[in-house]
């Protein structure tokens, strides 16, 4: 990514694209340590279409946490899905890492 993400929305979006492109660095570089898997193989994962931002708490450039409420649109063998989550993002050194999130009914 060129940009260091300012905000949790961007890194969510920053997110979003790099599991779009399966781009594994860049995700696990986001990811905060304390919740990091130690490799990340996005071979089988599918194939991501859209993302649309539901809600947002905190997160700005001055803030230290935040949460980002997305619906990821994906399509699989067996049709188009979506993963609808609450993610937290907590702010260090100038930097915005992914902590975790909560999958939502859609």
């Amino acid at each position: 990514m060129p940009n260091e993400p300012q905000t949790a929305e961007e890194l969510m979006r920053s997110r979003f694209l790099a599991f779009r492109d399966r781009d594994a660095a860049w995700l696990l570089r986001t990811w905060h340590p304390l919740t990091r898997p130690a490799t990340l193989d996005l071979r089988d994962s599918p194939r991501w279409r859209g993302l649309q931002i539901v809600d947002t708490v905190g997160g700005r450039i001055d803030d230290i946490d935040g949460i980002v409420e997305f619906r990821a649109t994906y399509r699989t063998d067996d049709g188009v899905a979506v993963l609808h989550e609450r993610s937290r993002f907590v702010r260090e050194d100038g930097r915005w890492f992914y902590v975790d999130g909560d999958i939502r009914d859609s």
